[in-house]
């Protein structure tokens, strides 16, 4: 037997036995929380587990990266012996339909098609997306984006298919003036506020333009997403405020004994540290 032969048996088996494990979870003497699960239930679960793999990769922990693809696998598994059970569809077929879909929409390296650069790979890639017969015909060229998809991702991805209209800004100076222009309106809601429902709705109508028109400015400059660049500040906030709590534990005092200015000045510290960290 060869090698890739022999792998492709190995992980075969390793998967299977993933697959009864779930199986016998969801029997009647299986697990109770299992047997009750369901699609619609799991959603949240799937959300954390990829959120948590990505952790480990931004950490570059390959030992938590492997446990995490472990739990997300998990998912998918789960999922698929849910529909099985629905006979609709199983783990292989799940299987065998991605591995389909890699192979067709690769010709450049399965067949004889020829791309010159990443960039006609995806070109590429979208012409036989379209031709799949699971496809319907889209009625707008936003038909796609997954609505469950975080909401800053779906904004980046709204507005890159928009922009292959020609409908985008010339320059990001234009956007920032659409983000003041934002800012401004939503000044004025809160200003205007007296309290009631109406007021605040449209105080959070402004607030999500002036979170649109953010996603704008990092999709437009094309070096990290949104979601990256908003995921890095929480991991600032994070870091400052954690020696913020460090600080204060080591004094014996609490939060709420202190004042607005002693926490201000802890935050200034923690910048402080911050800066002459970065500058080693």
């Amino acid at each position: 037997m060869k090698d890739d032969e022999k792998a492709l048996q190995t992980t075969g088996e390793a998967t299977e036995k993933l697959v009864q494990v779930m199986k016998k979870l969801r029997a009647p003497d299986g697990c109770p929380w299992d047997r009750e699960q369901t699609h619609e239930s799991l959603m949240p679960f799937l959300l954390e587990e990829c959120g948590e793999f990505l952790d480990a990769l931004a950490a570059k922990d390959d030992e938590n990266m492997r446990e995490e693809l472990g739990d997300v696998l998990m998912q998918v598994v789960l999922h698929s012996v849910i529909a099985e059970e629905r006979g609709k569809f199983t783990f292989r077929d799940v299987v065998e339909d991605e591995t389909r879909k890699m192979i067709y929409r690769h010709p450049h390296v399965f067949s004889n098609a020829h791309v010159s650069d990443a960039s006609e790979v995806l070109v590429q890639w979208e012409k036989l997306k379209e031709k799949e017969a699971n496809h319907e015909k889209k009625h707008s060229l936003l038909d796609g984006i997954p609505a469950h998809a975080p909401a800053l991702l779906q904004a980046e991805k709204i507005q890159k298919r928009a922009a292959k209209t020609g409908f985008d800004w010339k320059k990001q100076e234009e956007i920032l003036e659409k983000i003041h222009e934002e800012y401004l309106e939503l000044k004025e809601a809160m200003s205007a506020s007296d309290g009631s429902e109406e007021a605040e709705t449209r105080i959070d109508g402004e607030l999500g333009d002036l979170l649109f028109a953010c996603a704008n400015l990092s999709r437009f400059r094309k070096r990290r997403s949104g979601e990256l660049l908003l995921a890095a500040s929480s991991a600032k906030f994070r870091k400052r405020f954690q020696f913020v709590e460090e600080k204060l534990a080591s004094s014996g005092r609490k939060f709420e004994e202190c004042t607005a200015e002693e926490l201000d000045e802890l935050w200034e510290e923690a910048k402080a540290q911050e800066n002459r960290q970065e500058g080693c």
